[in-house]
């Protein structure tokens, strides 16, 4: 009988699973969960446990879990129906009419079961007989004795087009079926059925029972157009739930629950590239598991969290490693919460965990699986690297990508919460950035006086104002703020809603005058605290640090000549919309302005030769007119303030 998953779905809600296993374990309430000894091997302290809440028991010293259905079938031998069946009494629910077709699939899916353990058993047998030297000296030479063969149920196929479809027709199985089952291909022209794995090593994939649904080959031919090959999807086989070593990393994992020693308590869950690297890690006693050649999908995940609160995911160092890494963080991010996330481990050298084991032994790379960085670290240095941080405009973008990729955990605490860790990351490089600059910038300091004080054939640079008075008016305009500049902040108070992330530019670059940059920094921060911002929020917040009424109003005398960007002066139909057009305008040019007139004083210390004074004169000239553009009036027409940017 088939059951469809609404009808299974509401077996499961009306039944809980600490009263089904209670019949027959002896339960123990230990927190959310219900603990006691395993009903499937001989123990005398407690590695069972059941979950009322997610549904589904888990055996720490045998490796099985399931729900209730499963429960009975391994305890009671039972077929999956009677076992739905024996529930649904229980329930008091009626089972669906029989569905002939239904009850057929069903035993059909159990005898591909069967035929795939009798080619997991046939492949073995291959692997130790005289053709399999070739395939047994590989398995000897990547550091994988005879004695661990059996442990993983290695197997070979033997480079004969039917020799496996032979074997188990002989023991009465349809090609057909095996055609279902994955290990034969059936040619698109018609022909006959034929084998799929031919001359390569095997590696049976088992689902979390321990049973054979599908496998894996290595080829042992060097030119072959694939190195590995997996069988394909089946009723059987999904690439997207099953995990390579599961059964066996349980097994693992509860022994070393209480172990300590390398890893110091629990031992991690790993998540690795390929087969190989799953057995390295099994072998030195590390639970390990790979994917099916694609990137862990959003069930597998859930799965390995079922596990361990923080599987590590330790991919190849090379490109297509990273891409995997990639992948994985951008699938787990909005499925994270708290207590439920991935460490990262790197390689070391270009070596993989297989690598690792046979050079080093199992000490090492256990000590390499130790050596791991948390999730949000992983996260921010990919974002960090996707481009350089030198201009405002790339450490803006990096600022907004990390925003952005916070606010995908649905978990909003832990949206929040890796908003602000990424963020102080950000900070944390902005100070570095910031002490590497001062440092820059005093020799750029000493090499201007050097310039100042030396005769060029060029001549010296002018000096503002003959007298002390004049020189004293120079000190005083050099220090007072750029109208444009105190219009820009002047407009973000009046209305916070025009101004977009790039403000944060302005708080990194700088505007020349202590107030000014202390009133961007403070517009940035509250932008960080809250989603939204007003007027009011922005004056009380410079308030209390000292920005009051008279000093506003001393900002806003400097502003007084850029009519353009004053709300209530605006006679557009829409003043939000132009104002906020208007602003961008004036922004950009800002900061074309400042990176020019440092551009300038950058190529004033490096003048050499006749090619630097014509860069020199080039900047100058472009300055200038970003400057007359700001002074007529002109950045407030997008044409023009286009042919100044572009």
């Amino acid at each position: 009988m088939r059951f469809d998953d609404r009808f299974l779905e509401e077996l499961k809600s009306r039944l809980r699973p600490s009263d089904v296993v209670g019949k027959t374990v002896k339960l123990r309430r230990q927190g959310r969960e219900y603990a006691g000894l395993s009903p499937f091997t001989k123990e005398k302290s407690p590695s069972f446990f059941v979950n009322d809440e997610k549904g589904f028991y888990h055996c720490f010293s045998s490796g099985k879990h399931g729900d209730i259905i499963s429960f009975l079938q391994e305890t009671e031998r039972l077929t999956f129906a009677e076992a739905v069946e024996r529930l649904a009494a229980e329930a008091g629910m009626s089972l669906p009419a029989v569905d002939p077709h239904a009850a057929r699939e069903e035993q059909k899916r159990s005898s591909l079961g069967d035929w795939m353990e009798l080619a997991a058993a046939w492949f073995e047998a291959e692997l130790r007989r005289p053709v399999g030297q070739a395939a047994r000296a590989y398995l000897e030479k990547r550091g994988l004795p005879e004695k661990e063969w059996s442990r993983f149920r290695i197997g070979f196929a033997p480079n004969n087009r039917t020799g496996l479809k032979d074997y188990l027709v002989a023991k009465g199985a349809k090609p057909g079926d095996l055609v279902d089952a994955g290990v034969l291909i059936s040619p698109e022209d018609g022909g006959q059925p034929y084998d799929r794995f031919r001359d390569r090593i095997i590696f049976p994939i088992t689902d979390t029972r321990g049973k054979v649904v599908s496998f894996g080959g290595r080829a042992m031919d060097p030119n072959a157009r694939a190195k590995y090959l997996n069988g394909p999807e089946t009723e059987l086989f999904h690439k997207g739930r099953v995990l390579y070593g599961l059964f066996e990393a349980r097994k693992i994992l509860h022994d070393g629950q209480s172990g300590g020693g390398q890893f110091g308590g629990k031992p991690p869950m790993v998540v690795v590239e390929g087969y190989m690297d799953v057995i390295a890690c099994q072998r030195a006693g590390v639970p390990a598991v790979a994917a099916m050649g694609t990137a862990l999908t959003e069930e597998q995940m859930e799965g390995l969290w079922r596990l361990h609160p923080t599987p590590t995911l330790c991919f190849d160092g090379d490109k297509a490693g990273q891409r995997a890494a990639h992948r994985a963080i951008d699938r787990a991010l909005p499925l994270l919460k708290p207590g439920r996330s991935f460490l990262f481990s790197m390689p070391v050298g270009g070596k993989d965990p297989d690598d690792i084991l046979r050079d080093q032994g199992a000490a090492a790379l256990k000590a390499q699986l130790s050596d791991t960085k948390p999730f949000v670290q992983a996260l921010f240095e990919r974002e960090r690297d996707v481009e350089p941080f030198d201009t405002p405009e790339q450490r803006t973008n990096l600022k907004v990508r990390l925003r952005t990729l916070a606010a995908t955990i649905a978990d909003k605490d832990l949206a929040h919460a890796y908003k602000e860790e990424l963020l102080d990351r950000l900070d944390e490089m902005r100070a570095a950035r910031r002490v590497k600059t001062d440092a820059s910038d005093a020799g750029r300091q000493l090499s201007r006086q050097r310039w100042d004080n030396t005769p060029r054939k060029f001549g010296k640079p002018r000096i503002e104002g003959s007298t002390a008075e004049g020189r004293a008016a120079a000190q005083a305009l050099q220090h007072a703020p750029k109208p444009i500049s105190a219009a820009l902040l002047i407009a973000a108070i009046r209305d916070p809603k025009v101004v977009d992330d790039r403000i944060e530019v302005l708080m990194n670059q700088g505007l020349g005058d202590a107030r000014l940059d202390g009133i961007a920094h403070e517009l940035v921060n509250l932008r960080m605290e809250a989603d939204h911002v007003e007027s009011g929020m922005v004056r009380g917040r410079l308030a209390s640090i000292g920005y009051d009424a008279g000093a506003l109003a001393l900002l806003e005398r400097s502003a007084a000549g850029v009519r353009a960007l004053d709300v209530t002066h605006s006679a557009a139909q829409n003043p939000e919309e132009a104002i906020r057009v208007l602003w961008s305008q004036a922004f950009d040019l800002l900061i074309r302005l400042t990176a020019l007139e440092r551009a300038v004083d950058d190529a004033k210390t490096d003048l050499v030769d006749d090619s630097d004074f014509q860069t020199l004169l080039r900047l100058k000239t472009e300055r200038d007119a970003v400057k007359r553009l700001i002074d007529s009036g002109g950045w407030t027409d997008p044409e023009m303030v286009s042919q100044v940017l572009h």
